[in-house]
């Protein structure tokens, strides 16, 4: 086994339409507005940017993000990661009922000497971080959806 090696899954239910939350999503300089933990967003060209992001435990994760598909009709968007992380990420939003559900799936490898050095012991603190850190996104982009709804007053 590869301690190094990384596979999460997450589901987010939102009360809003698909092509909303796409959109959302598809708009990484957005993301430091509503997931507290993406700290840092900048923009290198079209596809690419780097983010900095940072969770419960007490250190920064840096990445360039590349965009590697966009497809807005089937719901998929795919971005490739280097830095502290290598890999890749997808979201898949599909419609719920009056609502959508965002699957959220990733393949990393640890590339972060920190990491790879507590990559053992600190294997269960690293999942159970990256389960906040979605929980948050998930809440953060609920009330993004709120606040854009139609006739909604935004404070």
């Amino acid at each position: 086994m590869d301690w190094c090696h990384y596979r999460f899954h997450s589901r987010w239910d939102l009360d809003a339409p698909p092509a909303a939350v796409f959109e959302a999503l598809a708009d990484g300089d957005g993301y430091p507005r509503w997931w507290p933990q993406v700290r840092e967003v900048r923009r290198i060209d079209d596809r690419t940017g780097t983010a900095r992001f940072r969770s419960l435990v007490p250190y920064d994760l840096r990445l360039t993000v590349t965009e590697a598909h966009r497809d807005a009709a089937r719901g998929t968007l795919r971005v490739t990661f280097s830095g502290d992380l290598e890999g890749w990420a997808r979201w898949t939003v599909t419609a719920r009922g009056a609502g959508t559900r965002a699957l959220f799936e990733q393949d990393v490898v640890a590339r972060k000497p920190l990491l790879r050095r507590f990559a053992v012991l600190g294997r269960p603190l690293f999942r159970a971080n990256h389960a906040l850190m979605m929980r948050a996104g998930c809440r953060g982009l609920r009330a993004r959806m709120l606040d854009r709804r139609p006739g909604r007053n935004p404070v």
